[in-house]
């Protein structure tokens, strides 16, 4: 999706908990993609998304949780600058599907959705 207008628009409408809960979901689905060598493209895509899903919902966050996010968006940053590298290897795609649920898990516990 090349122009994410739309996109934004929808999603600046839900509240914070529920944007921090879609960065979490984001998270989760490169988790279980990355188990499969053909969805390079979705996990990329779905690194660009949360990329802009971040940049949408940090300047809404108090000050901590904006570091956070922040910090996580220079991760999938990295991630997706080394993608093609890499997703050749199961390691490295496996420890980046760990830190991925790793991450899903704590953006999740900052959206306050499980209490």
């Amino acid at each position: 999706m090349s122009d994410y207008s739309h996109l934004r628009e929808r999603y600046l409408r839900d509240g914070l908990p529920i944007r921090l809960g879609g960065i979490a979901a984001n998270l989760a689905r490169i988790t279980s993609f990355s188990d499969d060598e053909l969805h390079c493209d979705l996990v990329e895509s779905l690194l660009d998304e949360s990329k802009f899903f971040i940049e949408w919902t940090a300047a809404e966050a108090d000050i901590d949780t904006a570091a956070e996010l922040v910090e996580l968006q220079v991760q999938l940053a990295r991630w997706q600058h080394g993608l093609d590298r890499l997703w050749m290897s199961v390691a490295e795609r496996r420890a980046m599907a760990k830190q991925a649920r790793a991450w899903s898990e704590r953006v999740l516990e900052m959206s306050g959705l499980l209490a």
